[in-house]
């Protein structure tokens, strides 16, 4: 028993506890003023628009992954985000008073970090093969939770305002990512090959991705907006830390998922709250104060809930 307690918590540990290391470097970096903001804007941004794509790219295209044997992984991340809109906007309505906070309270609970927290787990537990499997998923919910960032956000911030669907799909048109994942599995199943030097090129641009996003996550974490916590912030980050992870694992259970499937859904669940939620709702006149707090309570708070539950499931060969 305690042989498995052991590993348990060495294997939750190795998953957690680099990224939270990160974390802490960058606000450590940011509080001897090594980095500045326009030092994290402008590395998120070669993270988001080159780094994590070609991450993703070369995972897939080097990965020996089935990805048709992903479909039912990618559908139970779509109904645990369904489950967790729509549960939260009903939620909303009961103990959210201010219907202009409601969107950023909805947003904060099904909105997962699946890009950079969420690969950087399955990076740690599964190595290149949780990467590529992890991709597919990260492209699936950055499509669906742009979606219904956009309709819960318009619904709550402008009442009866048409919701701009044409605008946004052509904004999910020029997504880094979503490019990167479809251009990737065209290339694999072409079998186009890749020169030796611009492979290498690409590998050490891809490897930048999650060290260099997790250590601009820390420094941009602001201490003073979270102790500033309001109550759509201490809600959503509930939502998104402790049932966001309770509704993965029961509909992974329900829909038979296991191993590397299982794993990959319930880290993905396990993350904090996407950072461009809180982009969204300052673009869109929304309270960004709350949706900042949602973003550095649960950006920490997800390394811990994250290590528990993998703790826990690791015994029971749920992992």
């Amino acid at each position: 028993m305690w042989q498995s307690l052991l590993e348990a918590t060495q294997f939750s540990l190795s998953v957690t506890l680099p990224n939270l290391l990160l974390l802490l470097l960058g606000l450590w970096l940011r509080f001897r003023r090594q980095v500045d903001n326009a030092f994290c804007a402008q590395a998120s941004n070669l993270v988001f628009n080159w780094s994590l794509p070609l991450l993703m790219f070369f995972s897939i295209v080097a990965s020996d992954a089935d990805y048709r044997a992903q479909v039912d992984m990618v559908v139970a991340g779509a109904l645990c985000a369904l489950v967790l809109f729509f549960g939260s906007e009903w939620v909303a309505t009961k103990i959210i008073p201010e219907v202009r906070d409601r969107g950023v309270f909805v947003q904060g609970v099904y909105r997962a970090n699946t890009g950079i927290v969420g690969l950087a787990f399955c990076a740690n537990a599964y190595g290149a093969e949780g990467i590529a499997v992890g991709a597919v998923m990260t492209g699936a919910m950055t499509f669906l939770y742009n979606v219904l960032a956009v309709i819960t956000l318009t619904r709550s911030l402008n009442p009866g305002k048409q919701i701009p669907w044409l605008t946004m799909l052509k904004q999910m048109a020029k997504n880094p990512l979503i490019i990167s994942i479809v251009v990737a599995i065209v290339w694999k199943a072409l079998a186009i090959p890749l020169h030796p030097v611009f492979d290498q090129t690409g590998h050490f641009l891809a490897a930048m991705a999650l060290p260099l996003a997790l250590i601009c996550a820390g420094a941009a974490f602001d201490l003073k907006s979270v102790l500033k916590v309001s109550g759509v912030s201490q809600w959503s980050s509930v939502g998104r830390l402790l049932v966001a992870p309770l509704v993965a694992v029961i509909i992974g259970k329900a829909m038979g998922l296991e191993g590397i499937q299982f794993g990959v859904l319930f880290m993905m669940s396990a993350t904090p709250v996407a950072a461009a939620s809180y982009v969204m709702v300052k673009a869109m006149g929304g309270n960004d104060v709350a949706a900042a707090n949602i973003v550095g309570i649960t950006t920490f708070g997800a390394m811990f809930v994250a290590s528990l539950g993998l703790g826990l499931m690791k015994p029971l060969g749920w992992l």
